[in-house]
């Protein structure tokens, strides 16, 4: 409508004008008879419509040029529009989740370090206690049970304590209000979870570690008591407690009472024997011992019997030491400190009666003691008579006695008996021991074997006579202690030796000639009768190069026997005393 009145009003503008200015026309200067009418009109009609067609195309061009910026400025504006809520939306968008973030961020950070609100606590505690509960019911029953719910408890309790709920609830209520504090709980939820869980497991994981080893101990020793060790291979009225004596101490203080207490100075140790009662279990006193002082700390196991083996004697001639394997001819003037493990040593045979030897004796005082694998074992070390000679005649030999004859068993050495003998050579001061003896492993050994290494002695064993099919024997097997096994004069293996990977190295131990007690000679077999070559070899390098490592050089100047390098029958090879390279001394 108001373009129609506009151009309307613009036609009757330039007609007016028009006739106006025809009105003015001087009619002296156009004749009327020049002048037709028709052309008059004529010229009107095309006057006004050339003025008409210039005014309308004007106010058109005008009009539509209004009308394209109105409209262009209507379609500016709606996509200005559209466009800045778009932007202004997602910026918004873009601030509040920063905005959320960074509060959700700090809020979690400040609700974890600190802790969790009540609400957190109670679900957390739930979730926590049940997967406890199953880990501890599926691995160690319920005494990890127990340890770990206390544990977790008392950490989220002390956790809860200092208590967060203000500091969460006005940060979460100052940003975006109740979806950002269900976004903040969730995620304080998981991260407190997974941070508690984290050590829950680290708690779960110790302490199943440390129960199991626990349990494993206890099958091994119920086994060992079931099948292992039978009546004739312990003492069953007794069981033994070692350890240092501040560990005595404290036993005492809980109530435990020992009786038959023996002080091991050179082992800085104190032994406890203690007699067993009737419902007797060494799994159960042991871990009630453990749970006092630690499972480090004190040893406790049977009082296991050990024997030397039953030597097989020959009726003919034996080969003299001397001539079994030669030695340098420096190691009859050494004054060698050798100590021996074994039965009672006949010192008035002749071929030692001139011998330094000095006896103690560990067994009981009333104990019916044997003498012949003693007396043989002490004369092919240090014999020293007119018509028999020992490897080393003017060695310092230290016998203690640790055989009495049972009736039952036959000769036998207990586990006391052993260590108080080895705590006895330890505080002599002897450079190697010699152990000609074989049975089951046991703790209390294995602990004293352990602490004489330490003193810088080293100790040599017989492998033992069970054969090749035998199971491992001690105190041989123990990785503290050379292990020796026996051969004869051509190299052969002895045919009842044991086999395995812990043997160390050979040495003549069949047809052996020896002293026997009471007075003349005898010929035997056995892994026994091999370890004194070793443990002479091996005093004479610490004599002769003390500090140095012995073992390396004994290994290292073998001669290889069987497979190439180290095998499960001969060890490292066999002995070869004068390959020793020393310096002298």
């Amino acid at each position: 409508m108001t373009g129609s009145r506009k151009f309307t009003t613009a036609i009757n503008a330039l007609i007016l004008a028009f006739l106006f200015g025809c009105a003015q026309l001087s009619w002296a200067q156009v004749p009327c008879c020049m002048v037709p009418e028709d052309e008059i009109e004529e010229g009107i009609e095309e006057g006004i419509e050339d003025n008409v067609e210039s005014e309308t195309e004007e106010d058109v061009e005008d009009q539509v040029e209004e009308e394209v910026e109105e409209e262009v400025a209507n379609q500016v504006e709606g996509a200005v529009e559209e466009t800045v809520e778009g932007n202004i939306e997602q910026e918004i968008e873009a601030n509040i989740e920063d905005d959320v973030q960074a509060s959700v961020e700090e809020s979690i950070e400040s609700g974890v370090e600190e802790s969790i609100e009540s609400g957190v606590e109670n679900t957390v505690e739930d979730s926590v206690e049940q997967v406890v509960e199953t880990a501890v019911e599926e691995s160690v029953e319920d005494t990890v049970e127990v340890a770990v719910e206390d544990s977790v408890e008392s950490t989220v309790e002390e956790g809860v304590e200092d208590s967060i709920e203000d500091t969460v609830e006005q940060g979460v209520e100052s940003t975006v209000e109740v979806a950002v504090e269900r976004q903040v709980e969730d995620q304080v939820e998981e991260s407190v979870e997974s941070s508690v869980e984290g050590s829950v497991e680290e708690a779960v994981a110790t302490t199943i570690e440390d129960r199991l080893e626990n349990e494993i101990d206890e099958i091994l020793d119920e086994i060992e008591n079931k099948f292992e060790v039978n009546e004739d291979r312990i003492q069953t009225a007794q069981w033994l407690v070692m350890a240092e004596p501040e560990a005595f101490d404290e036993l005492a203080k809980k109530g435990y009472l020992f009786d038959n207490v023996t002080e091991l100075p050179g082992m800085g140790l104190r032994l406890a024997e203690v007699a067993a009662p009737s419902t007797f279990e060494i799994s159960e006193v042991r871990q009630g011992v453990v749970d006092v002082v630690g499972s480090e700390r004190a040893d406790v196991d049977l009082n296991h019997f050990y024997t030397a083996g039953s030597p097989i004697e020959h009726t003919v001639e034996g080969i003299a030491p001397r001539k079994a394997v030669p030695f340098p001819a420096d190691v009859d003037d050494l004054g060698l400190r050798i100590g021996m493990i074994d039965s009672q040593v006949d010192t008035s045979h002749p071929a030692l009666s001139r011998s330094s030897i000095e006896s103690q004796s560990f067994v009981r005082e009333d104990a019916n003691t044997p003498a012949f694998h003693g007396t043989a074992i002490a004369s092919i070390i240090a014999a020293n008579g007119d018509d028999y000679q020992g490897l080393a005649p003017h060695a310092r030999l230290y016998a203690a006695g640790v055989f009495e004859q049972d009736a039952e068993r036959g000769e036998v050495a207990s586990t006391v008996s052993l260590v108080r003998a080895l705590d006895w050579l330890v505080t002599s001061g002897v450079d190697v021991v010699n152990v000609s003896l074989a049975g089951p492993p046991n703790r209390l050994l294995e602990t004293a074997l352990n602490r004489a290494s330490q003193r810088g002695v080293l100790i040599l064993a017989a492998a033992g006579n069970g054969g090749p099919v035998a199971k491992p024997k001690y105190p041989a097997a123990y990785p503290t202690v050379v292990a020796v096994t026996a051969v004869d004069t051509a190299g052969r293996a002895f045919r009842l030796a044991n086999r395995g990977d812990y043997l160390d190295i050979a040495a003549p131990g069949v047809g052996m000639l020896h002293a026997r007690a009471g007075g003349g000679y005898a010929t035997s077999s056995g892994t026994s009768f091999a370890v004194p070559f070793a443990t002479t070899a091996a005093a004479r390098l610490r004599f002769l190069q003390p500090g140095t490592n012995v073992l390396e050089n004994l290994y290292r100047s073998v001669q290889d026997l069987g497979a190439p390098g180290r095998d499960e029958i001969y060890g490292y090879g066999l002995l070869q005393p004068l390959t020793l390279v020393t310096s002298g001394r």
